[in-house]
């Protein structure tokens, strides 16, 4: 009966061993998953869910039954999912603990590149309008005389121009939640928010009406091209050059020329009657030239127009407040549901001093 005594002591503190022996693992597990910072790759943790709980929960642990039964007992960590979210929806495909293989960033879509304010004269401002005095007229008799003649008198009008600062905005709503979430979305909805701007202001810069809040744009003031200048047979190639001249006839050098990519890849794919290339792609300073200008490629100009002028002298973009992005919730019932509001806005001035230095046309060369 001692030997028997003995043994079943044995067995007793062999399970008792083992099962503290669990219970301590259960610990370090439940310990090193309360470690584990919250992000897009782990599940939210809660009392009621944890390794350690996914492990009291198999099988092969409840029948060992509390420390009475010999056993091994495992869970595997990478189907510890939170069995919640949607791809496509901000979740991953992955699973927690085992993520899916991201590609850093956001693809974003196509954008225009903006080049038309390069070509202006920049400056700033800060007041909430420009005024400038600009020549209206010059009557010149200037001629040789005899001495003692009555010298021949010239005339200049002048004109009080003022062209006012104008604000272009907009507005992007965002969750707080998501925004906590992922911490790059703010630096992007800052970039596209600018862009957004840029992107009407480009349109404002040439087109403009003046009417309201509109800026009064480059293109509705400047200069038809003069149509006389053609010569039968005229390429776009020759036409652009004929605007040139008519640039230089009202006394200003061209600076720039704006076309639509359409027009660049005609002028590009330009071919004489054996078949050759007669374009020659010149770059300089990473800008494309033709007759020596830079060639600014936007979409803002209409296929089969272009734009001649000098640019970098005859206009000039005055900068209020430079692209701003702020966020708030105190818009509407933000604060009701958790949301915030970005704002994006700039405000600017446009003087076109010399609408005659600027020739607006179409090739329209089949006429």
């Amino acid at each position: 009966m001692s030997e028997l005594a003995t043994k079943i002591s044995e067995i007793a503190n062999s399970i008792g061993e083992m099962r503290s022996s669990i219970e301590t693992r259960v610990g370090e597990l439940e310990k090193r998953w309360a470690r584990l910072p919250d992000n897009d790759n782990h599940i939210s943790r809660g009392d009621d869910f944890s390794p350690g709980h996914a492990l009291a929960a198999t099988e092969a642990f409840k029948q060992l039954d509390g420390g009475r039964m010999r056993g091994r007992a495992s869970v595997e960590m990478a189907t510890i999912t939170s069995g919640v979210g949607t791809v496509g929806a901000g979740a991953s495909a992955g699973t927690s603990l085992v993520p899916g293989h991201r590609v850093p960033g956001i693809v974003t879509p196509a954008e225009r590149a903006f080049t038309v304010r390069d070509l202006i004269a920049p400056g700033k401002t800060n007041l909430a309008s420009i005024e400038y005095v600009k020549e209206t007229g010059y009557t010149n008799s200037a001629r040789p005389v005899t001495e003692g003649e009555t010298k021949p008198k010239s005339d200049l009008t002048f004109n009080m121009v003022t062209t006012p600062v104008r604000t272009i905005a907009h507005l992007f709503d965002a969750s707080l939640q998501i925004l906590s979430d992922a911490a790059t979305l703010a630096s992007y909805i800052d970039v596209r928010a600018t862009y957004g701007l840029k992107l009407k202001e480009e349109d404002q810069l040439l087109w403009g009406s003046g009417v309201g809040q509109n800026l009064h744009g480059i293109l509705p003031q400047a200069t038809t091209f003069d149509t006389g200048l053609r010569k039968v047979g005229d390429t776009k190639i020759d036409i652009l050059r004929r605007a040139i001249l008519q640039v230089r006839q009202a006394e200003y050098r061209a600076s720039g020329i704006i076309l639509n990519p359409d027009d660049v890849a005609d002028i590009e794919t330009t071919k004489d009657s054996q078949g050759r290339y007669i374009y020659i792609n010149v770059v300089e300073g990473g800008n494309n030239r033709i007759w020596k200008l830079p060639i600014v490629e936007t979409t803002a100009m209409p296929t089969g127009e272009f734009a001649v002028g000098a640019w970098n002298i005859a206009a000039q973009v005055f900068d209020r407040q430079q692209a701003v992005l702020e966020v708030s919730t105190e818009h509407a019932d933000n604060f009701a549901r958790n949301m915030c509001t970005f704002r994006c806005e700039e405000r600017l001035a446009l003087a076109v001093y010399r609408p005659e230095s600027f020739v607006h046309g179409e090739f329209d060369i089949s006429t």
